[in-house]
């Protein structure tokens, strides 16, 4: 087993000294991937790679609920889920009139700005995942390995047990079908 599996046994049994001893093992794999994700997302956002790293690393490590981690490419898949959620998170409290979501912003230089497409995107594709889980979830996990945590397709496949022909046709499936439903919120 790699330091970081023996690590990861080690925070399911309750050692609390554990948890520091991880953050510096995946911190940069972590930072790269929220940094990925971050890059798709609209210049000026609030949420920070840094602060993205953090508070998905807080949700995987709770002690009080401790979770049972089966290799690295299981805690690697959770945290694409815990980033995945965040996101969608931060882009639903934007959409709130609290938070401005009814409101344009108006650029000092430019009279007219362009649309934030990006954050109703991430929700439209939140909802087909969502309908994806529902479906196969087997399918949808893929999905979550390479959009979200930036896997390549050979890794995910492997972090999912799976051969790359059957990664192939997750994909391939997986594409049609958010395609489909994204599609589908965008006509209603």
């Amino acid at each position: 087993m790699t330091d970081v599996t023996n690590i990861l046994v080690r925070i399911e049994e309750g050692d609390t000294s554990a948890a520091e001893k991880l953050l510096p093992l995946v911190y940069e794999e972590l930072r790269k991937l929220a940094a990925a994700k971050l890059g798709n997302e609209k210049p000026g956002q609030t949420l920070q790679a840094t602060a993205l790293v953090h508070e998905a690393y807080l949700r995987l490590v709770d002690v009080e609920k401790a979770q049972h981690w089966n290799s690295r490419g299981h805690f690697f898949g959770a945290a694409a889920e815990a980033i995945r959620r965040i996101l969608v998170e931060n882009a639903r409290r934007k959409g709130r009139p609290k938070h401005g979501g009814d409101r344009k912003r108006v650029d000092l230089e430019e009279s007219v700005l362009l649309t934030d497409d990006r954050a109703v995107q991430l929700l439209a594709l939140e909802e087909a995942i969502v309908k994806l889980v529902e479906e196969s979830p087997e399918k949808a996990e893929l999905v979550k390995l390479r959009y979200f945590a930036g896997l390549t397709h050979q890794e995910a496949a492997k972090a999912l047990g799976i051969s790359r022909a059957t990664a192939d046709r997750y994909w391939a499936y997986a594409k049609v079908f958010l395609y489909c439903e994204m599609e589908d919120a965008t006509v209603s």
